[in-house]
């Protein structure tokens, strides 16, 4: 186990505040998800395609919400084993403004590239 130098207990708390708040993001726009209805009657055809676009927006934004809180059950999971801070391909140290400015962050800069 390494030491990074870094506040973990600060950089836990962030992560755990930001999973809250996509989570919470997930659950208030999941009718914005769901299919939209062929009801040709109440819905026109440029209103049901306008319908469709809004789905596919709503479904693609879920995914990044999704990928998003991958990375940072990756981030905590470090943080538990102790390689929090270092690359995860390289092994270097990340820079301290990179991982203020994305605590979930898993390469170095040079890594990212």
């Amino acid at each position: 186990m390494r030491s990074s130098g870094h506040d973990l207990d600060a950089v836990r708390a962030t992560l755990l505040v930001e999973i809250e708040t996509l989570r919470g993001s997930s659950t208030s726009t999941a009718d914005k998800r769901m299919p939209v209805t062929l009801d040709q009657q109440s819905v026109g055809r440029l209103s049901r395609m306008d319908a469709l676009q809004g789905q596919a927006m709503a479904k693609a934004e879920e995914e990044r919400r999704q990928q998003r809180l991958r990375l940072i059950d990756a981030a905590l999971q470090r943080i538990d084993e102790g390689d929090y801070g270092y690359c995860v391909w390289c092994g270097d140290d990340i820079p301290a403004k990179r991982l203020a400015f994305d605590p979930a962050a898993a390469q170095c800069v040079d890594c990212a590239n």
